[in-house]
């Protein structure tokens, strides 16, 4: 379900101050290379709020919210996972294991990083090209 909108604090109150602050630092680095549209939805059974970039109607990525938790995920389809191959040597392997330990669905590969420092998001933002080029 569509949420109107979703303030600081009511993140904060979700994940924490820690994970509310790596949360902006993402989405503000995101806003700045890309013109994309934000919604927000109810996190289904399993998160608390899911915050979706999206361009048109496909969805570039998207935050989940949930306990102290903060999960950003990209959906991989067959070229694009062909992409990160390519990518593969400029990726640190912690984030290489969480790509290559997740399963390939039909509809491609739902990659959830779980967040906890501000370490890999350089890293994100390169796996977040194959979706989409940035603007700058």
């Amino acid at each position: 379900m569509l949420i109107e909108h979703i303030d600081l604090n009511q993140i904060i109150s979700v994940v924490g101050k820690d994970k509310a602050k790596l949360f902006k630092e993402l989405t503000d680095m995101i806003n700045k290379k890309y013109n994309l549209e934000i919604s927000w939805f109810d996190g289904g059974k399993k998160w608390v709020y899911e915050c979706k970039y999206k361009k048109g109607s496909k969805t570039v990525c998207s935050f989940l919210l949930r306990d102290n938790t903060l999960g950003f995920m990209i959906i991989f389809g067959k070229d694009e996972r062909e992409n990160v191959e390519v990518l593969r040597p400029n990726l640190s392997k912690e984030v290489m294991k969480v790509y290559d330990d997740t399963t390939v669905y039909h509809d491609g590969k739902w990659v959830l990083f779980e967040l906890e420092d501000s370490l890999y998001n350089e890293e994100l933002l390169k796996l977040l090209t194959i979706k989409r080029k940035p603007k700058i």
